[in-house]
C-alpha cells in the first residue's frame, strides 16, 4: 500500500494539509473557509450535510449575518474546481445538492483517510491471522499517508474536533505498530523512533511503556527504569496523577527481572516462516475439471476503464469475508454483457479453478430456471448426470459444496430478478460472482450494485472509430461526434451505426448526421443485421405491468429535460405517492433515470422509443389531455411562485388557472422552483405553441402565454433572457395568427421586459405601445403593468415628463382595480424622474409614499424595491446615511432571494453614495461587486453602469489609469447599446483627458 497509489483521477488528502489533485496536478482549493467546507463534506463520506450544519461547523457561534450566502459561494467555487469542464446547465456529479443540503460523491475518488483506514483494517486482520510481519507492513504503509498535522489549512469548530480525532487515530496506529515491532523482535530498531515519539507526546503512557520494554530487551535496564522515573515526574507535575497500572506493572517486572519480558526468538513470524505441520497421509482424490465457460472475449472492447478498475478491486476481495457479488444493471444496449465478459476474462489469473457462465434469459419468454442452470453447472464441474439430485435446494447445496475451498468466478448474465440469482451464488470465500440485469437487483443480499451509464463522449467516439475505421473517423471528427451524440452515447447504437458505415465504403461520416437528425426516423436507422436498438428496448418494455407501461408512454411526451414527481402526477392523473412508486419501479427496470432526488428523465433514445410506442398504442389519444394537465399544473405552480415573488401585485390573479399546483412556503422557495423547472416550463410553452390550432387557441394558447407571464420573477435573476425572448416571439406569432388578443398582450409585455433588460429600448417601447391597443375585458391589470413598464422606458430614454404622465395613467388603472401594490410601484419608480427634473421634494414624497404602501400591505419584495428608489433619491439630495441604510436593507433581501439584476443595481447605488461621501475604498468595493454580478448574469447595461461608477471611485483613490480604462469600457458598451449615457461619458473623457 503506497501513499499515493495512482496519479490518475481525483485524489484528496486530509492526513496533513487539506489538498486535492486531478491526474497528479494539485488543485487550488481556495480560502481556509472553503477548505473547511470541503473537509466536512469529505469526512461525511457521501452523506448529505445541511447548510445549518456547515455554518455551525465552519463559523460556530461567530457566524456572520450572511453566512448562508457565503456558504453557497464557497460551494459554487468548489464545484468549479472539482468539475472545471462542467457546463453551468449540467447538474454537478461530485458536489451534489441533496434536498437543501450538499453531498460529495466519492465513488471514483481516492481519499488518503480511506486508504489509511483500509490499511489499519488489513493490519488488524493480518494480526488476528498470526501474520505479524504483514500487519506491521500494512500499518507502516498507512502511516506514510500522514504527512503532517491533519486538516492543516482548515478552520472552525468542526475541523478542530476532527483534527483531534485524527491525531488520536494516528497515534493509536503508531502505538500498535510499535507493539508489533516489539513482538517481532525489532526492539533495537524502534528505540530511536520511540525516543522521538515520547519526546513529542510525553504524557502517553503506552509509548513510554513501549520505550521501557525496548530498552530492557536491548539490555539497557537502567535506561528503562529512568524512563519510568521521568514519566512519573511528568504525570505528577502536569496532571497531578501517578502512572497507570500498565506502566507500574511493567516497572515492577523489570525490577524483578521477569524472564517473560524477553520472549523466545521469533515468537511471532510470518506464516511462511512457521514450522510446517506433518505431512498427511495421501489419499487418492479424483481431480475435478477446471471449467472455462466464458463466452469469447470482446476483441474490440472499448472504454469503461474506471468501472473495470472498481469492479476488479471488488472482486479481488474474494479471499476476505463473504463472497463479493457485482450486480451490473442498466438500460438495454448499454453494454452490460460486454463489460462483464471482458472483466471476467481479465481476472482468470485470480480464479485459477475456473469460470462458470450462464445466460439466464431474464427478458425472454421463458427465463432460465435456477434448477436447470444448477444442473448445467454441476455437469460442468464433473458430476455425472445420474448423481445430480432433483430438487433446487439439494442442487444448490451440492453446488456450494463443490465450490468450497476453490477459487472460481461465476458470471450470471441477463438475470430477471434476485430470486432467480440467489441459488446460483457461491457460498464460501474464495469465489466471486458477476451478475448482469436490466432491473436493479437491490434485494440481492450483499451485492454491490453498479448502475452502468452510457459511455463518455470520448469512449463512444473511440468505439465508433474501432468499428468504422480510425482513419475515416479521424478525417471527420466533428461529424463523428455528432453521430455518437445522436446515438445518446449508447454502446449498442454506436456499434450499429459504425457497422453500417464500415459496410458502406462510399458513405461519409457526415452523411450519417442528417439520417440521425430526424427524431422520428432515428430508431429505424439504428439497426443492422440482427441488431436493433428498438428491439432491445422492446424486450424491457414487454416486461412492464399495464400501469408502468402507461406511465412509460405518457411521461415521454413532455419536452422538458426531466420531470418532478408533482409534474408526473399531473401527467398520469395519479396522486404523488402512486406516481413516485411507478417512477421508482421504472428506474429499477432501467427504463428511467433518477439524476437527483425527486426528479426523473429518459435516455434520449428511450424517449424516442416510448413516444413511438405511445403513438402506436390503443390509447394514443391520451397524450393530448396528459400534456394539458401538465400545462395546468405548471401554470398553477408558477402562479403561486409569482404571487410570492411579487407580494402585493395582483397580476397573478389574472392568470387562467384551472387546477391545483405546487405550493411554496416562501418567496425564496418559489423563485428557486422557477429556476429549477425553467427548462421544463419553456418546453411546455413551446410544445403548446407548436401544437396550437385555430380550434384550440382559447383552450391552450392562453395558458401558455399566462405561464410565460407567471415566470416573470426569473427576469429579476438576469437568467434565461434568450429563452424568454424566443418563446415570447413564438407564442406571439401564434396569437397573432389565430387572433388571440389576450395571449398577444401577455407575450408583448414579457417580450418588452426582456428587451428592456437588454437595453434595447426602442424595441421595448414598440412592444409596450403595441400592447396598449390589445386590452380586452379582464386584462386591465396587465394593461396597468404595461403602462408602468412604458413609463420606465421613457425615463431611461430621458423623456421624464412623458414618464411621469405614463406613471399617472398606470396609477389610475391600479387604483380603479383596487391594486395598491401597483400604485406603490408607480410611485417608487416615478421618484427617479422627479429627481432628474429637479423636483427633489416631489421625488422624496413619491418614494416615501410608495414605501409606506408596500409596508402597509406587507409586501417584502415591494418594500425592497421601494427602499432602492428612496435610497437613490436620498443619496442625490445629500442624506447619505439614510440612503446607505435603505440600500443595505434591500441589498440583503435581493441577495437572499437571488434577484441578481437588483443586486447589481443596489451595489452601484451604494458605490455612488460612498463616492459622494468621499469613502472611495467602500465605493470601489461595491462597484466591483456590481461589476462581477453584471458579468456573471450577462447584463451589458449593468456592466456599463458598474464600470462607470467604478471609474469614478478609482479616480477618487488616485488610480487614474484604471479609472480611465473603466470609463472607456463603459462608454464602449453604452455606445454599442445605443444608450444616451455614452454621450455623458464621452463628454467627461473629452473634457478631462486624464480621467479625473
Amino acid at each position: 500500500m503506497a501513499a499515493h497509489s495512482s496519479e490518475e483521477g481525483l485524489r484528496f488528502a486530509l492526513l496533513g494539509p487539506v489538498q486535492a489533485w486531478r491526474d497528479g496536478v494539485e488543485l487550488d482549493l481556495g480560502t481556509p473557509l472553503q477548505r473547511s467546507i470541503l473537509t466536512m463534506l469529505l469526512l461525511r463520506e457521501g452523506r448529505a450535510v445541511t447548510p445549518a450544519e456547515m455554518i455551525d461547523a465552519v463559523w460556530g457561534e461567530d457566524a456572520p449575518p450572511r453566512a448562508l450566502g457565503a456558504l453557497r459561494t464557497y460551494v459554487s467555487r468548489l464545484r468549479a474546481v472539482l468539475e472545471p469542464g462542467r457546463s453551468p446547465r449540467t447538474r454537478p456529479e461530485l458536489l451534489t445538492s441533496v434536498g437543501r443540503g450538499y453531498a460529495l460523491r466519492l465513488n471514483d475518488v481516492t481519499l488518503d483517510l480511506t486508504q489509511f483506514e483500509r490499511g489499519v483494517h488489513e493490519a488488524e486482520t493480518a494480526r488476528r491471522a498470526g501474520d505479524g510481519r504483514g500487519a506491521a507492513e500494512s500499518l507502516r504503509a498507512s502511516l506514510e499517508l500522514c504527512t503532517g498535522e491533519p486538516l492543516a489549512g482548515a478552520v472552525g469548530p468542526y475541523a478542530e474536533h476532527q483534527r483531534g480525532r485524527l491525531v488520536e487515530r494516528r497515534m493509536s496506529a503508531l502505538e500498535t505498530l510499535m507493539d508489533l515491532d516489539l513482538e517481532l523482535g525489532r526492539h533495537a530498531d524502534v528505540v530511536s523512533e520511540l525516543i522521538a515519539l515520547t519526546a513529542d507526546h510525553p504524557l502517553r503512557e503506552r509509548l513510554r511503556a513501549q520505550l521501557m520494554l525496548a530498552y530492557y530487551r536491548c539490555g539497557r535496564q537502567a535506561d528503562a527504569l529512568a524512563v519510568f522515573a521521568e514519566t512519573r515526574t511528568a504525570l505528577i507535575d502536569e496532571l497531578g496523577i501517578e502512572p497507570g497500572p500498565e506502566l507500574t506493572t511493567l516497572h515492577r517486572r523489570i525490577l524483578s527481572g521477569d524472564p517473560a519480558l524477553v520472549p523466545a526468538r521469533a515468537a511471532v513470524s510470518a506464516p511462511e516462516e512457521r514450522t510446517a505441520p506433518p505431512e498427511p497421509t495421501e489419499v487418492e482424490v479424483p481431480e475435478l475439471p477446471r471449467p472455462a465457460q466464458l463466452p469469447a472475449a470482446v476483441s474490440d472492447f472499448t472504454g469503461r476503464r474506471h468501472v473495470v478498475a472498481r469492479l476488479r478491486t471488488l472482486l479481488s476481495q474474494a479471499g476476505s469475508d463473504g463472497v463479493p457479488v457485482a450486480a451490473i444493471s442498466g438500460i438495454g444496449g448499454v453494454g452490460k454483457t460486454a463489460l462483464a465478459v471482458h472483466l471476467a476474462h481479465t481476472m482468470q489469473d485470480l480464479f485459477p479453478d475456473g469460470q462458470l457462465y450462464a445466460d439466464l434469459r431474464g427478458y425472454g419468454d421463458e427465463p432460465a430456471a435456477a434448477e436447470s442452470v444448477l444442473a448445467a453447472f454441476l455437469r460442468g464441474l464433473g458430476l455425472p448426470p445420474d448423481v445430480i439430485p432433483d430438487g433446487l435446494a439439494e442442487r444448490a447445496a451440492l453446488y456450494r459444496s463443490l465450490l468450497a475451498e476453490r477459487r472460481m468466478l461465476v458470471l450470471l448474465d441477463n438475470a430477471r430478478d434476485a430470486a432467480q440469482v440467489g441459488p446460483l451464488l457461491p457460498g464460501t470465500t474464495g469465489c466471486a460472482a458477476i451478475v448482469t440485469s436490466r432491473p436493479k437487483l437491490a434485494d440481492l443480499p450483499a451485492a454491490r450494485l453498479v448502475d452502468l451509464d452510457v459511455m463518455e463522449s470520448d469512449e463512444a467516439l473511440s468505439l465508433f472509430a474501432t468499428v468504422a475505421g480510425a482513419d475515416r473517423v479521424a478525417a471527420e471528427r466533428t461529424a463523428a461526434m455528432e453521430v455518437v451524440a445522436a446515438c445518446g452515447f449508447l454502446p449498442l447504437a454506436v456499434r450499429i451505426v459504425a457497422a453500417r458505415l464500415a459496410a458502406r465504403p462510399s458513405w461519409t461520416v457526415a452523411s450519417l448526421v442528417p439520417r440521425l437528425a430526424d427524431e422520428r426516423r432515428r430508431l429505424d436507422e439504428l439497426r443492422v443485421g440482427n441488431l436493433a436498438v428498438e428491439a432491445t428496448f422492446a424486450l424491457g418494455y414487454g416486461q412492464l405491468a399495464p400501469p408502468q407501461a402507461r406511465a412509460f408512454r405518457l411521461l415521454s411526451l413532455p419536452g422538458g429535460p426531466d420531470i418532478s414527481v408533482g409534474a408526473a402526477s399531473a401527467v398520469l392523473a395519479l396522486n404523488p405517492t402512486e406516481t413516485e412508486d411507478i417512477l421508482e419501479s421504472l428506474v429499477d427496470a432501467s427504463l428511467l433515470e433518477a439524476p437527483a432526488p425527486g426528479r426523473y428523465r429518459f435516455h434520449d433514445l428511450l424517449r424516442l422509443f416510448a413516444r413511438r410506442t405511445a403513438e402506436r398504442s390503443a390509447d394514443a389519444e391520451a397524450g393530448g389531455p396528459a400534456l394539458r394537465r401538465l400545462l395546468d399544473f405548471y401554470l398553477a405552480s408558477a402562479q403561486s411562485a409569482h404571487r410570492l415573488a411579487y407580494d402585493g401585485s395582483t397580476l397573478a390573479e389574472q392568470l387562467s388557472v384551472t387546477g391545483p399546483g405546487h405550493t411554496f412556503a416562501s418567496a425564496d422557495e418559489a423563485v428557486a422552483w422557477l429556476s429549477i423547472e425553467a427548462e421544463s416550463l419553456f418546453a411546455a410553452i413551446a410544445q403548446t405553441t407548436a401544437q396550437a390550432t385555430a380550434q384550440t387557441t382559447v383552450q391552450a394558447l392562453l395558458p401558455a402565454a399566462d405561464l410565460l407571464l407567471a415566470m416573470e420573477p426569473l427576469l429579476e435573476s438576469g437568467s434565461h433572457a434568450r429563452e424568454f425572448e424566443r418563446r415570447a416571439r413564438e407564442t406571439l406569432a401564434a396569437a397573432q395568427r389565430f387572433g388571440a388578443p389576450s395571449s398577444e398582450l401577455r407575450c408583448r409585455y414579457v417580450l418588452g421586459r426582456v428587451l428592456f433588460g437588454a437595453n434595447r429600448l426602442v424595441e421595448a417601447r414598440k412592444e409596450f405601445e403595441a400592447s396598449l391597443g390589445l386590452t380586452v375585458e379582464g386584462d386591465r391589470i396587465v394593461s396597468g403593468e404595461v403602462l408602468n413598464a412604458l413609463a420606465v422606458v421613457a425615463g431611461r430614454q430621458r423623456r421624464h415628463q412623458e414618464a411621469l404622465a405614463l406613471f399617472d395613467a398606470a396609477r389610475k388603472v391600479f387604483r380603479e382595480m383596487g391594486a395598491p401594490g401597483g400604485e406603490a410601484l408607480t410611485l417608487s419608480y416615478s421618484a427617479r424622474d422627479h429627481l432628474f427634473l429637479g423636483q427633489a421634494e416631489e421625488a422624496i414624497a413619491a418614494a416615501e409614499q410608495g414605501l409606506t404602501i408596500f409596508t402597509e400591505i406587507g409586501s417584502s419584495p415591494g418594500t425592497a424595491r421601494a427602499r432602492y428608489h428612496l435610497g437613490m433619491v436620498l443619496s442625490r439630495v445629500g442624506r447619505l446615511n439614510e440612503a446607505v441604510h435603505h440600500h443595505a436593507e434591500c441589498l440583503a433581501f435581493f441577495r437572499t432571494s437571488g434577484q441578481r439584476v437588483w443586486e447589481q443595481r443596489v451595489c452601484s447605488r451604494l458605490a455612488e453614495t460612498f463616492i459622494t461621501a468621499d469613502r472611495f475604498g467602500d465605493a470601489t468595493r461595491h462597484a466591483e461587486q456590481a461589476l462581477a454580478v453584471s458579468v456573471e448574469i450577462g447584463h451589458p447595461y449593468g456592466e456599463a453602469l458598474s464600470l462607470w461608477v467604478l471609474g469614478r471611485a478609482l479616480a477618487g483613490q488616485g488610480d487614474i489609469r484604471r479609472s480611465r480604462d473603466c470609463l472607456q469600457r463603459a462608454h464602449d458598451i453604452f455606445d454599442r447599446l445605443g444608450a444616451p449615457e455614452a454621450a455623458d461619458i464621452r463628454a467627461l473623457l473629452d473634457r478631462d483627458p486624464v480621467g479625473n
